[in-house]
């Protein structure tokens, strides 16, 4: 997709043609509880990103959906990285799903998909327009509704959220940010804020 629209926007450098992309694991799949099955939904997320090219690539923290990530959870991120890179093999070759017809299959369905809306959003007159008479913002709004209510009524299975639920306690190593930080950052904002209002006064005396 990417080296077609290049094409069509008159690109001629084979390099201009080369799409380059960072992946994210996503942070709006993990889940509070039970936050330690986020560790296997980012090395299937991560995992899935490898397999899909991905030139750079962030794993998140499994506490996310609690709070800043520790330095436990940051390290448990960077190792799932590693152990994909070094120990999986699948960084051996470009393209280690190739051939594969269930994968080409959905590709092609994304694809169709992407290309439907990229399509409408230029017959509005581009992303501006299409931003402006909310479209994007309804289209995001309509997706997380479905998957909520997939949810919601047990369609999609989210492990330790609707099934495979347990009591546990909240875990006690969150890390927490020490609120004097924000009264001593708002406290900051006030003097500059002061010093610009004084010097923009002292700028405008000046003839």
């Amino acid at each position: 997709m990417w080296a077609r629209i290049m094409k069509e926007l008159g690109a001629t450098d084979p390099q201009a043609l080369m799409l380059r992309f960072h992946a994210q694991t996503g942070g709006s799949t993990l889940t509070a509880q039970q936050p330690l099955n986020n560790v296997p939904r980012v090395t299937i997320q991560a995992l899935s990103a490898v397999l899909g090219g991905t030139q750079s690539l962030h794993t998140n923290g499994y506490d996310e959906a609690l709070g800043l990530p520790t330095e436990e959870a940051a390290a448990i991120a960077l190792r799932t990285q590693q152990v994909i890179g070094f120990e999986s093999g699948i960084t051996q070759t470009v393209d280690p799903l190739g051939g594969s017809y269930f994968v080409e299959a959905l590709t092609d369905a994304m694809e169709n998909s992407a290309w439907n809306l990229i399509h409408r959003i230029d017959e509005m007159g581009g992303s501006v327009e299409a931003i402006e008479q909310g479209f994007i913002q309804n289209e995001i709004a309509k997706a997380a509704y479905e998957h909520q209510l997939e949810v919601e009524t047990g369609k999609k299975i989210i492990v330790g959220v609707n099934a495979f639920e347990t009591v546990n306690e909240p875990p006690a190593n969150v890390f927490r940010v020490d609120d004097s930080i924000r009264k001593i950052q708002s406290d900051k904002l006030i003097i500059l804020r002061k010093k610009e209002t004084l010097l923009n006064a002292t700028t405008s005396c000046n003839f």
